[in-house]
């Protein structure tokens, strides 16, 4: 097993997004904190980064998954509204640990051989600085193989994954051990496909 770089994003926040960053434009694959679970992050844009996650979860084909993104214009250059509303919505409930799937430009459809594709923007430090940083979508998917539980105990994190990925990024902060919850808005209403720590009937009070 190889020693990864192990990093503690409280200790120098700035350090681990400039190493992440530099993972991320050399297609590289590492694990980091979000809102919700522990991710594998990449660029979703190289295909050699995307491989490796699929290789490490133990998936034969290309999985689609969730971007992470910074800020609601970031968003409007890969996914077109069909509604304001929307995007009204999705003002009033980001930065939170929701992801929205929506439907893709023509450019990205071409890209990614898909109709639709899941955002987020995250309430998380760590994951915000590098996200302003890069000024593009990081994959986030949960840290584990296929058809097991995801891990999110740091040190459990590394013992099994160490030799795999590029580095590890950890926060001795608390972890939440859900996903984030997964709602459909490609059509006019919001449609719940998985629940998380915020629940469906609380995100719905927003909907106008």
């Amino acid at each position: 097993m190889k020693s990864p770089n192990w990093i503690n994003v409280d200790k120098d926040l700035e350090d681990a997004v400039a190493i992440a960053k530099k993972i991320y434009l050399e297609g590289g694959v590492f694990i980091y904190p979000t809102d919700t679970i522990y991710g594998f992050g990449a660029n979703p844009f190289n295909e050699n980064a995307i491989q490796r996650i699929n290789e490490i979860k133990g998936r034969a084909n290309w999985k689609r998954y969730i971007l992470l993104i910074s800020n609601i214009e970031d968003l409007r250059k890969y996914v077109e509204f069909n509604y304001e509303k929307h995007i009204d919505f999705l003002i009033s409930i980001w930065p939170n640990p929701v992801s929205f799937i929506l439907n893709l430009n023509k450019e990205m459809r071409s890209i990614f051989n898909a109709e639709t594709c899941a955002f987020r923007i995250p309430n998380n430090r760590f994951c915000l600085s590098l996200l302003e940083s890069l000024k593009m979508p990081l994959i986030s998917t949960s840290v584990n193989r296929t058809e097991q539980e995801p891990i999110n105990d740091p040190q459990l994190i590394k013992y099994e994954f160490a030799d795999e990925v590029d580095a590890i990024f950890h926060t001795e902060k608390k972890s939440y051990f859900l996903a984030s919850t997964l709602i459909d808005l490609t059509t006019d209403e919001p449609k719940l496909v998985r629940e998380g720590n915020l629940k469906f009937a609380e995100i719905m009070k927003k909907y106008k």
